[in-house]
């Protein structure tokens, strides 16, 4: 529990430093975007399964 608490502590700083920089993941090409009138749907698909296959990378790093 350790690690993984390190590993994710490790992660939110990296995430951080990221977004104080300017660095976005949003809006990537599959990514949905409706706009109808005044009223806009976003639903970031493509951006949900790249942040889930490298949470599950650390996740099975940090089990080892």
């Amino acid at each position: 529990m350790g690690r993984f608490l390190i590993a994710a502590g490790l992660l939110l700083v990296v995430l951080g430093l990221a977004v104080q920089f300017g660095l976005s993941i949003g809006r990537l090409p599959g990514d949905i975007i409706i706009r109808r009138g005044t009223g806009t749907f976003y639903f970031p698909i493509v951006t949900c399964i790249l942040v889930s296959v490298v949470l599950s990378v650390l996740v099975a790093l940090v089990r080892r």
